[in-house]
């Protein structure tokens, strides 16, 4: 697995890292031994740094992978996130001093850590300016609690207003070849400023792998279940483009998951995708995507195939949507 650095003068973590959202059953029914099975390869694959967050099953996800290092006494370079209020009410959020040590601590405490290597404001508080939300976090990381600091889901202009207080290591945000949003500014901020893009939902909740998801078949608990593009009649719109895409990556030999994942690691060395998977062999089908390199004649063929704003749908519903910072 080729390496990537994290932030300005920030450790080396693997080029792809793993999201750790399906540990806690926003993907359909899980359980630890098949989660444990996933972190295994993900260890044995050279996957080095790992994603979740408190609202992930109310920290269902963190205890995962908290008692999974204490019992394979392997650990990772591990990003946490905090800010939404658990149990509150849909986009609630909380960016005040006093909560996100409440959320940070507690998040060490299920992570059986003293230090995480990053830790993110899941959603921000626009009652709070990202100022003071910035001078609270370069507090934590004076404490040796975090080793940086960045924010998910915010704008360009946000970003430059936090990284003026103190250096901004990552923001995470959703980009993949269905949803390119980011290219309207924030990947091109992240690189001026030296901050690393981590991309969330890479594969596009799935549609971008060598089989079909079947919203017919989502589980209640299921996070796709409400979200237009997989919904009809955009659902199979979407099926049907993507399907000259699975015929191009067959062509050459990959796997649809590996060209997807490939084509997000070609937008620049300051991206660290993080698909996310419970499943070990559904983590091995993308994991040799860092050893892809497109010719021209690959990149222009992608983009004729899934040019720019191809998908059916919006990306979230107007429920799912709150707290985003949208700014296009």
């Amino acid at each position: 697995m080729k390496t990537r650095k994290l932030g300005l003068g920030g450790p080396e973590v693997s080029a792809i890292g793993l999201g750790g959202m399906s540990f806690a059953g926003f993907f359909g029914p899980t359980n630890k031994a098949e989660s444990f099975e996933c972190l295994d390869a993900a260890r044995d694959h050279g996957i080095t740094f790992l994603d979740t967050a408190e609202m992930y099953g109310k920290g269902l996800s963190e205890e995962l992978i908290g008692e999974y290092q204490q019992v394979r006494g392997h650990n990772f370079k591990i990003a946490t996130k905090g800010g939404i209020i658990i149990g509150g009410k849909r986009g609630e959020t909380d960016n005040s001093e006093k909560a996100l040590r409440k959320a940070l601590e507690g998040s060490l405490k299920r992570l059986r850590l003293e230090h995480v290597e990053l830790y993110y404001i899941h959603r921000r508080d626009f009652s709070i300016e990202i100022e003071d939300v910035a001078v609270t976090l370069a507090k934590f990381k004076r404490e040796g609690k975090i080793g940086g600091f960045g924010f998910s889901e915010i704008a360009p202009t946000s970003l430059r207003r936090a990284h003026a207080v103190h250096p901004v290591t990552a923001v995470q945000n959703e980009y993949s070849l269905w949803t390119r949003y980011p290219e309207l500014g924030m990947l091109q901020t992240c690189r001026e400023l030296g901050v690393t893009f981590v991309p969330f939902s890479p594969l596009a909740r799935g549609m971008l792998t060598n089989s079909y998801p079947v919203p017919a078949k989502f589980p209640e608990t299921d996070f796709r279940i409400n979200m237009p593009r997989f919904l009809e009649p955009n659902f199979s719109a979407n099926c049907k483009l993507i399907s000259a895409f699975r015929d191009f990556a067959r062509s050459r030999g990959w796997s649809t998951t590996e060209v997807a994942l490939a084509w997000v690691l070609d937008q620049g060395e300051h991206l660290v995708p993080i698909p996310g998977t419970r499943s070990a062999a559904h983590l091995k089908e993308w994991v040799g995507a860092s050893e892809i390199n497109f010719s021209k004649e690959d990149q222009a063929e992608i983009e004729r195939i899934l040019p720019v704003g191809f998908a059916h749908g919006d990306r979230y519903s107007d429920e799912q949507i709150v707290g985003v910072e949208r700014y296009c």
